[in-house]
């Protein structure tokens, strides 16, 4: 049997279904759940419920999910007990980047990150494809479920962001998938996605970053400042991956009572989930793929300083910008 048809085995006996995406859903994450949302109804599963943690601050993100009339619940106000399903779609692990709780395994696990099995009744987890989108795009050609407009734009999109316009590392499956929704999808509506403006925050956020940049060699790292919006990290991390002869970066900063980490690079030498493992695990919850990562920080490990943002920032960002270069293996010469 193949993996379409065990998950449309599952979906046959379900009555109500929760999709949950993990914290600050990406395009990659929404428009998978999309796709199983589109599989389930197929299914005839009477109820589904796409629910989220976290937030969607990245313009881009709350722009696909205004654009695309995506419906979506936050976590914390689903009755998880009310559904006799629970999908997770480009996570995999309960309790980590997500709020869902960590004692509560899910039934349904369709992703593309490393981690450990977790005992689900089906397991989708593929680290070779760069995007789980791919792997809906499969689901949906071996089922024969109807690609709308909607489903097919959101599908073509996360693939382009997942895999930022296939520069980094796609794999060969992504330029497939691609050109598979491509013939369905709204291309209008993704030239308006791509063309949605940096919130003022995020700006501020990439000019802090530019402004306290430390550079050792090809690596660099920055502080983000504070900020309401987790995503201007990335975004920041992105940014600074332009400069020359720059080729992995660090961006951290303050979200709420948690230090946020993103990880960027494209040196084939450096697998940057593994670096963030090296010098972060003991501290929170870290990990990623070759080319990008993050991870989070409680600010309980630096409650000394905790009450003045500018102590906090200083103190972090001596101790986190030496981990990072000690994990590349960077001595203190420029």
């Amino acid at each position: 049997m193949s993996r379409a048809a065990e998950l449309a085995s599952i979906l046959e006996t379900t009555e109500s279904l929760v999709i949950v995406c993990h914290d600050n859903p990406d395009p990659d994450c929404l428009a998978s759940a999309l796709a199983l949302e589109a599989i389930a109804s197929d299914y005839d599963v009477d109820e589904v419920t796409i629910a989220y943690g976290g937030e969607i601050s990245h313009q881009q993100n709350r722009a696909f999910v205004n654009m695309l009339d995506i419906s979506l619940e936050p976590l914390a106000d689903t009755d998880i007990s009310e559904y006799d399903c629970v999908g997770f779609v480009d996570h995999s692990q309960p309790g980590a980047n997500t709020e869902f709780p960590a004692r509560i395994t899910p039934d349904i696990i369709v992703d593309h990150h490393p981690g450990e099995p977790v005992g689900a009744t089906f397991e989708d987890v593929r680290t070779s494809i760069g995007a789980t989108a791919t792997i809906f795009v499969e689901y949906l050609d071996a089922l024969e479920v109807e690609l709308t407009t909607r489903l097919a734009s959101a599908l073509l999109f996360a693939l382009h962001r997942e895999r930022l316009d296939f520069v980094r590392e796609p794999t060969r499956r992504e330029y497939e998938a691609a050109l598979a929704v491509y013939p369905n999808a709204d291309l209008e509506t993704l030239e308006q996605l791509y063309g949605s403006a940096f919130s003022s925050e995020t700006l501020d956020a990439i000019g802090q970053a530019i402004g306290s940049r430390e550079r050792r060699g090809s690596a660099l790292a920055a502080s983000a400042g504070k900020t309401a919006e987790t995503d201007s990290l990335p975004q920041a991390a992105d940014y600074l991956l332009n400069l020359e002869g720059v080729d992995t970066v660090l961006v951290y900063g303050i979200v709420g009572d948690v230090i946020r980490l993103s990880a960027r690079s494209i040196d084939p030498r450096i697998h940057i989930g593994e670096t963030l493992q090296d010098g972060f695990d003991d501290l929170g919850q870290v990990g990623g793929h070759h080319d990008m990562a993050g991870g989070r920080i409680g600010l309980g490990l630096f409650a000394d300083s905790a009450n003045d943002t500018d102590v906090l920032l200083a103190f972090v960002g001596g101790r986190l910008v030496h981990r990072f270069f000690d994990a590349l293996n960077l001595d203190d010469d420029r």
